[in-house]
Order: C-alpha cells, then sequence, then structure tokens
C-alpha cells in the first residue's frame, strides 16, 4: 500500500485543530478498535459521533445510521470499515464535506482517496488516530479490556 503522503506536521495539525470525529463503523464491543480508539479520542476531548446502522448507542453517545444524519458540521470522518466498503462511506463523506478523511490502520481504498480530494478534502489512510496521537503527543498509550 502506498503511503499518505502527509508528514508527521500535517498530521500533528489534524489531530490539534480538528475535533468533531465521526466514527463510521463504530462498535460496541469494548475490545474491538472500533471502540477503544474513539473511547480513547473521547479522553483526549474529542467530541465524537459514532455511525453505525446497528447500535442506538455506543459510548454513551446517540449513534447515527448515516454521515448525512449527523447534525452539525464534522470535522474528521474516522473510517473502521474494509477497503472494499470504503467508497460508499466517501460518497456519503463527499455530501457532508469533512476536513479530513481518515481510514484507519490497514484500510485503504484509491478511488475513495481520489473522489474526496478532488473535493478539498485532506485523505489520510492506514494510520490509527490512537497510535499517532500517542506517537506525536507523548500521550499514555490506551490499553483495551483483555488485551
Amino acid at each position: 500500500m502506498e503511503p499518505d503522503g502527509l508528514n508527521d506536521e500535517q498530521i500533528r495539525e489534524i489531530l490539534q485543530k480538528y475535533r468533531v470525529v465521526a466514527v463510521v463503523g463504530a462498535s460496541r464491543e469494548p475490545t474491538k478498535p472500533a471502540h477503544y480508539v474513539p473511547r480513547f479520542l473521547m479522553r483526549q476531548g474529542y467530541e465524537v459521533i459514532p455511525v453505525n446502522p446497528f447500535a442506538d448507542e455506543i459510548l454513551g453517545q446517540k449513534v447515527y445510521k448515516t454521515l448525512e444524519e449527523i447534525p452539525k458540521p464534522v470535522d474528521i470522518v474516522d473510517v473502521f470499515r474494509p477497503s472494499e466498503a470504503v467508497y460508499e462511506v466517501a460518497e456519503s463523506a463527499a455530501k457532508i464535506l469533512p476536513k479530513v478523511f481518515w481510514m484507519q490502520e490497514g484500510i485503504y481504498n484509491r478511488e475513495a482517496a481520489e473522489l474526496l480530494k478532488s473535493k478539498g478534502v485532506t485523505v489520510v489512510w492506514n494510520r490509527c488516530m490512537m497510535k499517532e496521537h500517542n506517537r506525536l503527543f507523548n500521550t499514555k498509550p490506551y490499553v483495551p479490556l483483555g488485551k
């Protein structure tokens, strides 16, 4: 997988500047990254908005079925979906135009990246928001339950 081309300063700026994060594929299961990464982000002061068509509440937050249902502007769309499912998420993101579209570690979809870049959205891929935050800001790593 090719790198996203962003340097540490750009990632640091994203993590400092943008605070409203819609987490697509957020999970109710505490041992899954799609649960403990958003929990970590909340502990760091981010506003996390879970997006999952199969849940009503995650991490004590109201869950939205789609990005388009979120009633406020979103800074970052953080994606926990398989790479082959990301283009559909990108199409939804293109309708709300977040500042950043972030595909978590191991996730990359070239067509999704191209679509959003063409709309002026910064695209990050194959990076974990929690790991990048820990690395760049020396925050205490979060250890999920059962690990």
